[in-house]
């Protein structure tokens, strides 16, 4: 089974383990071995395919394939979380971006105009799933990417974020909003706290995407429960409050991914 791109909250996206540990590894913070392994996490197996100088149909492990990037000349990765309408750190070309809209996500090479894009498989009963990745190679506009902020306007815009997501869930009807939400909700209040991003990461980026990761949730928790509005017109009005936070969070869990690259 394919999988779509996850409505997971709590969920890191592949994209974002494979920018944070390769940047570890191009920053010399961790193993070659070390970063494979953290990308990989509990999948199956990830393989590469596509890279520059590739036959046709060739397949790389990680531990190879992050080793060929460097030796290409990429310098460092950058995440990319596009949505519809909202192209979130791609540059082109529009094939490339397809792909990358289609997964919700991608990796952009620093210094050799080359992308992934990940592929992912799903196999296995409910509640024992797993899945394997392969990433797909392929050229890439060299230009800006697009709409990512500074950490600086992301954790003001976080801020601001966290407030009105906070808000709108505290004025939903919770209690009759159905076993999920309140599943949700407990969930969230719950959560631990995993290990973000990966060695080398200045601190600030670990603070935004930790505030970033509250806000997805918030905004999953609202929109999975009609609450406290059960008119058209009030459903209307927190699907407009929602997309403009969802927004928000995407771009600063962008910023913080990239900030090793991205950041002075």
């Amino acid at each position: 089974m394919l999988a779509t791109p996850s409505e997971n909250p709590y969920e890191e996206p592949r994209s974002g383990r494979l920018t944070a540990w390769g940047n570890a590894l191009l920053g010399g913070a961790a193993s070659p071995d070390d970063a494979a392994a953290a990308v990989q996490g509990a999948d199956e197996s990830h393989r590469v395919t596509g890279l520059p100088g590739d036959a046709e149909g060739e397949l790389h492990g990680l531990t190879w394939a992050l080793g060929r990037l460097r030796v290409l000349g990429v310098k460092g990765l950058r995440l990319a979380l596009p949505a519809a309408g909202h192209p979130l750190g791609l540059t082109g070309p529009a094939r490339f971006n397809d792909l990358a809209l289609g997964a919700g996500e991608a990796v952009l090479a620093v210094g050799v105009p080359v992308g992934l894009v990940p592929e992912i498989q799903v196999f296995g009963p409910a509640g024992d799933r797993s899945a394997t990745v392969l990433w797909r190679c392929a050229e890439v506009n060299d230009a800006p990417p697009a709409d990512v902020p500074s950490l600086h306007e992301a954790e003001r815009e976080l801020a601001d974020g966290l407030r009105e997501a906070t808000a709108l869930l505290a004025g939903l009807d919770v209690a009759g909003a159905g076993p999920e939400t309140l599943k949700a909700l407990d969930a969230y209040r719950r959560r631990g706290h995993a290990e973000l991003l990966a060695p080398g990461y200045p601190p600030r980026a670990v603070r935004i995407l930790e505030s970033a990761r509250q806000v997805s949730a918030l905004l999953s928790i609202a929109a999975g429960s009609h609450g406290a509005a059960v008119s058209a017109s009030e459903m209307a009005a927190r699907r407009a409050t929602l997309a403009p936070l969802e927004r928000t969070a995407r771009r600063a869990q962008v910023a913080a991914y990239n900030a090793m690259t991205d950041e002075p």
